[in-house]
């Protein structure tokens, strides 16, 4: 359910949105790159504009510190938050993936990769590891234990069974052949209309701010909580879309609309919502409040994703995070 908006200014962030997305995507946003930290008030304050009570804000602030995707520290009563040390490789490839997500649909070469396991039942913990990792690699359950997916991810399943150390795992690349009668391969494996709603249900709540953004008048408060929720929609996107290649998509698939209305708002709003984030930090902490920076979409191809980069704890960290959003999605109103 959207929140009540005011005559002439964009909507304001939606009531019981969950604070621990937005809290990651303001400093995704604002504080990407920086290794200082912000006064835990200024955060909380940030969130305010999301209609997040001070309780709310500091239990968020709470949580995400408890899953490792923030630090604190603590000079005399004030306590602030910054990223982890050594995450940067990490969120650089995360944050590469989400701003060129979508941009285009892979082709097909015709062919699945295939998983097919067995694992003893006293390793159940190695077997779940191993399905949560096929998930997260974007694989679809064909039967319990044979997942499928329409991309070579060969290597990567193979640096996956490596790392959990698991044997009863065979992985080749197969051809589907089926006759009048069978079930279909895309059908079993990949739930591709609860997706395509998913899509739906994102254009139509952003279709008519895209045509606002562009006019004159928009204050800066308004452009952080609309770039903001964009971004927080958009961001679970990667995670529960396999990107399928564009001969398995039905017609007039959504997903390149979209984008577009993402793109369009939150690079036209990037300037007036840095404004606002850098108003709000200088009330806290106003020698960081220069530091704020907004970054684009049409600025991806400026990010670089380190190369031959070892798995690592804060890896586990996200994967944990990204398998909670494909088990609970979070809610796209309409």
């Amino acid at each position: 359910m959207t929140a009540p908006t005011t005559t002439g200014s964009l909507p304001r962030g939606r009531q019981g949105a969950e604070p621990q997305r937005l809290l990651t995507t303001l400093l995704g946003d604002y504080w990407f790159w920086r290794q200082e930290h912000i006064p835990s008030a200024a955060l909380v304050r940030l969130l305010a504009e999301f209609d997040i009570t001070e309780a709310g804000a500091r239990a968020a602030l709470r949580r995400v510190a408890s899953r490792g995707l923030l630090t604190s520290s603590r000079v005399g009563r004030t306590t602030a938050y910054g990223l982890p040390p050594r995450a940067h490789d990490v969120i650089v490839a995360h944050m590469l993936r989400l701003l060129t997500f979508g941009a285009a649909t892979p082709s097909w070469d015709g062919r699945w990769t295939v998983v097919m396991f067995s694992v003893p039942e006293d390793r159940r913990d190695t077997r779940r590891a191993l399905r949560d990792g096929l998930r997260l690699m974007h694989f679809g359950m064909l039967f319990d234990a044979v997942w499928v997916s329409p991309h070579d991810r060969t290597a990567d399943v193979a640096a996956l069974v490596r790392r959990l150390g698991v044997r009863g795992v065979t992985v080749f690349r197969a051809d589907e052949v089926a006759d009048e009668g069978f079930d279909r391969v895309l059908e079993r494996a990949f739930d591709v209309s609860a997706l395509r709603d998913r899509y739906l249900r994102f254009i139509r709540r952003y279709r008519k701010e895209a045509g606002r953004v562009t006019r004159p008048g928009t204050s800066p408060a308004d452009a952080l909580r609309l770039r903001t929720a964009v971004m927080t929609d958009w961001r679970a996107f990667p995670t529960l879309d396999p990107d399928l290649p564009a001969e398995l998509l039905p017609p007039d698939w959504p997903r390149a609309e979209a984008r577009r209305l993402c793109v369009l708002i939150y690079d036209s709003l990037g300037e007036l919502a840095e404004q606002r984030f850098r108003e709000i930090l200088a009330g806290h902490a106003p020698e960081l409040a220069d530091l704020a920076s907004h970054h684009t979409f049409a600025q991806a191809s400026t990010l670089r994703a380190g190369h031959e980069r070892r798995w690592s704890e804060f890896d586990e960290t996200t994967d944990r995070d990204r398998l909670s959003v494909l088990a609970h999605p979070p809610d796209t109103p309409t």
